[in-house]
């Protein structure tokens, strides 16, 4: 092993240290944003303030749906409304994060906020169209998010992760809500 890199097959694994250290010391107002960042920056940001447009929707969407949840079983079906409501800010958070991380400003204005977000604001009639459009709202999220993912690939390695981590969560909440809309019924 030669001690500037590590190598693997006769090729470099890692960057020599002295060139890291150098490299580390360029631009370190950018953070976390090195020269080995791959993705389009700009292009990232606006996808995650899309994203975080959206986990904001559903916050909304889910809270009023636990406040306006009558009827049979309605406590049970409330509670997962709340419940999925704080998941869905968690991940606001974690976006919004992750958009000053890369240099960006999270997007929180309520001005245009149906019109960045990809799911829609839809209040619902009764608990049975109320869990219908917390449903669809999910299946939009799970297939704009994994187009995130897939654009992301390697450019973006930790944004990919956290979106990924987030798409697994909205995967458990469309199971779920497919299984309380069968209950409806």
């Amino acid at each position: 092993m030669a001690k500037e890199s590590i190598t693997m097959q006769s090729q470099p694994f890692l960057t020599d240290i002295k060139t890291l250290r150098e490299r580390a010391r360029k631009k370190i107002e950018d953070g976390a944003v090195t020269e080995g960042y791959d993705g389009d920056r700009n292009t990232v940001i606006e996808l995650l303030n899309t994203a975080l447009a959206t986990e904001i929707v559903c916050v909304l969407r889910y809270r009023r749906h636990y406040f306006m949840a009558k009827g049979p079983n309605s406590k049970s079906v409330a509670d997962e409304f709340l419940a999925h409501s704080n998941e869905e800010q968690g991940h606001a958070d974690q976006i919004s994060e992750r958009i000053v991380q890369l240099g960006g400003e999270p997007n929180l204005s309520p001005d245009g906020l149906l019109t960045r977000s990809h799911s829609e604001y839809s209040e619902g009639d009764d608990l049975a169209s109320m869990i219908r459009e917390n449903l669809v709202a999910e299946r939009i999220a799970i297939d704009s998010y994994r187009e995130i993912v897939q654009y992301l690939g390697d450019k973006d390695p930790t944004t990919r992760r956290m979106m990924e981590e987030i798409l697994a969560v909205e995967e458990e909440h469309a199971d779920e809500l497919a299984d309380l809309l069968a209950n409806q019924g």
